[in-house]
C-alpha cells in the first residue's frame, strides 16, 4: 500500500484479488495472502483452516463477483475489519449467489493477511434495515 492508497481502497483491492480464480488456483498467491491461523466460516456451516481452503479453492468452479456496500473498520493500529455485500455468478448458472460477507486483516512484516472470513447467503432483496 503506497501513501495515495487508503487503507478502504488497499483492503478492497486485496478481496477483489482474492476473488480472481487464478490467484484462489495459487497455493502461493494465497500463502500471501492468508495468514497462517486463516479461519473461515463457510456458508455450508464447514469450518476451514488455512491448509484446508488453499485445497479447496485449487477445484472450485470459477465464478465472477461484484462487490457492493464495502466497508473497513479499524479495530486496532494494525487490525481492520470488512465487511460488503457480493453477487456472484458461476460461469454457466443463470442464478447469482447472494451474499453479506465479512474478513478480518491484519498487517503482518508490513503485508495485510486475511485472518478471518465468512459469507452468508442472503436473497437478493435483502433489506439493510433489518437484523
Amino acid at each position: 500500500m503506497d501513501n495515495k492508497e487508503s487503507l478502504l481502497q488497499h483492503l478492497s483491492r486485496l478481496e477483489k484479488h482474492l476473488m480472481q480464480p487464478e490467484v484462489r488456483r495459487s497455493p502461493a498467491e494465497l500463502e500471501k495472502l492468508l495468514a497462517e491461523e486463516f479461519v473461515e466460516f463457510g456458508s455450508s456451516g464447514r469450518v476451514y483452516d488455512r491448509q484446508s481452503i488453499i485445497e479447496a479453492l485449487s477445484i472450485e468452479s470459477p465464478f465472477t463477483c461484484s462487490i457492493d456496500d464495502f466497508k473497513v473498520v479499524s479495530l486496532g493500529p494494525q487490525v481492520a475489519l470488512v465487511t460488503y455485500r457480493a453477487v456472484c455468478h458461476e460461469s454457466d448458472d443463470e442464478h447469482p449467489i447472494h451474499s453479506l460477507r465479512s474478513s478480518i486483516w491484519k498487517l503482518v512484516d508490513g503485508e495485510w493477511q486475511m485472518v478471518f472470513h465468512q459469507g452468508t447467503p442472503t436473497s437478493a432483496q435483502y433489506d439493510q434495515t433489518r437484523s
